[in-house]
């Protein structure tokens, strides 16, 4: 899959035959578990456990646990900006929270690998950059339809939500009922009703 947000086109390189395909697919689904279950430290052997395959497999794919994690950070990114893209119909406010809430997962998965990441590789700056002008086009949008505030600028609205959705909860109710706090905050006077309200 390649997706292009403005000039930038955002790729993870997978193999051409099926069997292969299934093999990397399997090791980044078993890799994206674990990482939750135990964290970056997970043994490479375990994952090449859960997905099924042998370490020489996992090694075939990815040399290395950075090259793994780095390519973990990609899919995640190429997905975020294929949403955006998808979300190009859909109206403006309820366009933006659908984005931020799939951002919520994106940001937890780049904190679990973000000490395997390399912060001044080309990969981590296109990622990002990436992800800016996706953003940026959805939240302008919204401030252009009045359904978010115009001073709210894409960073801070970020890091309002994913800091926010990483609280400490009493349970999922709550996170919900908080986060909605956090989305209403940001809202503009064209508030309409998000298709997303009633949630919580």
């Amino acid at each position: 899959m390649r997706e292009s947000v403005g000039d930038l086109v955002i790729s993870v390189s997978r193999p051409h035959r099926a069997d292969a395909l299934r093999n990397f697919e399997s090791l980044l689904a078993a890799a994206r578990e674990l990482l939750t279950e135990v964290g970056p430290t997970v043994p490479l052997e375990d994952i090449a456990q859960r997905a099924g395959v042998s370490i020489g497999t996992l090694y075939r794919n990815f040399p290395t646990r950075q090259h793994l994690f780095h390519t973990i950070f990609t899919e995640e990114v190429e997905q975020l900006c294929a949403f955006a893209a998808v979300l190009s119909g859909t109206p403006a406010w309820e366009a933006f929270e659908a984005w931020s809430r799939r951002f919520i997962g994106y940001d937890a998965t780049k904190q679990a690998v973000q000490g395997t990441l390399d912060r001044n590789s080309e990969i981590f700056k296109a990622g990002r950059e990436a992800l800016r002008v996706a953003g940026e086009q959805l939240i302008l949008r919204a401030q252009e339809a009045g359904a978010i505030r115009a001073d709210a600028e894409l960073e801070d609205v970020m890091r309002l939500i994913v800091n926010v959705a990483a609280g400490s909860f009493s349970g999922e109710v709550q996170r919900e009922r908080v986060l909605r706090l956090a989305f209403d905050g940001i809202r503009g006077e064209n508030r309409g009703r998000s298709a997303l309200q009633g949630q919580c």
